[in-house]
Order: structure tokens, then sequence, then C-alpha cells
């Protein structure tokens, strides 16, 4: 006798889902990522969205040839349509997490957004950006879609953010200085005594820690501090950026590889904050994801 077989029922919709922005620097073919919303990038009178309308590369190239570009957060608009689309999709909360509001308005566009939402959104300052953005934000989906409720994914978020450590050197700290993240005597200090400033982005804001005379020490020093990073972390996760630098970028992962054993992921500084930091930018984020279970 044939059994008939009952047809299988639709998967239920992911209750709560995660949004981030295009800061996060996350690949573009992340399976099951959080959705993301993109910031403007503003070259002469045309508007690009970052992510799609404009690459990194491209980006790097106009500021290096003296193109006059300034970069603009998402409107809350951006958000809430974002948000009603995963609502369509059955999403009953939203947990929305964001580049430091010490940085920029985005958290703030969000939250605007949020409040006027249908659903329950939570906006959260990561106080951090690129990959400790991202690292964080993947986290979060991965324990959405593990079940968990909108608190817990929220939760998680801010632990995987709060680990994050995030170092940097640029070329010149004109470009931070004339954008307004980095005090003008710290940026006069860089330029003056003509060196290759070590930043950390630490709490949300960018600081100065440290100064080295050439390219190579700088990249040196970063991967002495990653090193450093990833031997105390418990489960850690790390990602190299660069704006303009891919060769420098995938040397540096590579020896810190080696170093360390870890697997680095190699992706370009997103165009926001490339245009930030400038051309020629060397960056490492090290996150540690610890011993969460979802």
């Amino acid at each position: 006798m044939r059994t008939r077989r009952r047809p299988s029922r639709p998967a239920a919709p992911q209750e709560v889902r995660v949004v981030t922005d295009s800061t996060a620097c996350l690949p573009a073919d992340l399976p099951g990522g959080p959705a993301v919303v993109p910031l403007r990038v503003l070259v002469g009178d045309d508007v690009y969205a970052e992510g799609s309308d404009i690459t990194p590369e491209r980006l790097a190239e106009l500021v290096a040839d003296g193109e006059r570009v300034t970069t603009s957060q998402p409107p809350p608009e951006a958000f809430a349509t974002t948000y009603r689309g995963l609502a369509e999709q059955g999403a009953r909360s939203i947990v929305s997490v964001h580049l430091s509001g010490a940085l920029s308005g985005t958290v703030g566009a969000a939250g605007t957004a949020a409040a006027r939402s249908p659903l329950q959104v939570r906006a959260v300052d990561s106080r951090t950006g690129a990959a400790g953005l991202g690292f964080a934000a993947r986290a979060a989906a991965e324990c959405a879609a593990a079940g968990a409720d909108a608190e817990h994914v929220a939760q998680r978020a801010i632990e995987v953010a709060g680990t994050a450590q995030a170092v940097f050197v640029v070329d010149t700290l004109e470009h931070l200085r004339r954008g307004g993240r980095l005090s003008g005597p710290a940026a006069a200090l860089g330029t003056v005594l003509g060196v290759k400033p070590i930043l950390r982005l630490s709490d949300g804001v960018v600081e100065l820690a440290q100064r080295v005379r050439t390219r190579a020490a700088g990249a040196e020093r970063l991967l002495e501090l990653a090193a450093g990073y990833v031997a105390a972390a418990r489960r850690p996760v790390v990602a190299v950026h660069h704006f303009g630098a891919h060769d420098r970028a995938q040397a540096l992962a590579g020896r810190l590889h080696t170093r360390t054993r870890a697997d680095v992921e190699v992706t370009p500084l997103s165009a926001v904050l490339g245009v930030h930091v400038g051309p020629g930018t060397l960056a490492v984020v090290v996150a540690d994801l610890g011993d969460h279970t979802h």
C-alpha cells in the first residue's frame, strides 16, 4: 500500500529581522545577512547610493584626483521603506544597527523612522564602524535566524560591537580634519611632523593613537596590534580594509593570517568612510564572537 506524503508546510517567516547601513562593509554576496540601507555620496551635483551606484575604488580615484566629494546619511524615509519591506515579508520586529552616532547621524535617522513605524523597531548605535559594525550586524542576524527575540538580537549586536578593535593608518589627517571627524590640533600635529598617523576608533570616536614615519612602518604596527587583539579573543573575526590600496591590504592580510592562523576578510573600505580618511588608508578590525550560542 502506497502512503500519501503530506504536503510540506511553507517555512514560517522570520519574526525578527536585522537592518544595518552600507558603512558595515558587508560582502555583496552574503547569504542570509542583514538588510542594508545605503548612505549617499555626492560628487559635484551627482548623488550616488553607496554600494550600488559607485564603487569604493572609483571614489578613491576621484578623491585622489582632487574632486570635491561629500557624504550624506540616508533620510528617515529610506529606513521606513526598508522596514515596510521587511514587514511585508513577515517580520514583526526589527533591530536596526548602525554606524557610531558620534561619526554620523545615520542611527538618528533610523531612530526617527523607528518611532513612526507600525512595527517594533529598535535602533542601535554600535559605537563602531566598518567591519566592527558588520560583524555585529551579522552576529545579530544569525541570532535572529536562530529564533531569538528582538531583545536578545539587539543585545547580541551590542555585545559583539563592544569587542570591536579598529585601527588604521592614513596618509594624511587632512581628510578627517576637513570632515570634522578629528580635532584641528590633532590633524595639524600629524601634518607638521610629516608622519603617518595610526588612529583607532574608540567608543565611537576617532583618536590619534601613535605616529610612524612610513607606510611600511604603519602596516607593521597594524600587524602587531591586530595580532595582539586576535590572541586576546576567544573567537576572533578579522577584516582588513583599504581605500585605494588593494595590494597592500592583501599583503597585510596574508601576513596576519600567517601570524595568527585566523581567517582574514579583505574588503574595500566603505566609500563613505573612505572619503573621510582618504586614499591609501589601511585598516584592521578584530571583534570577538565569544562563547555565545543562539
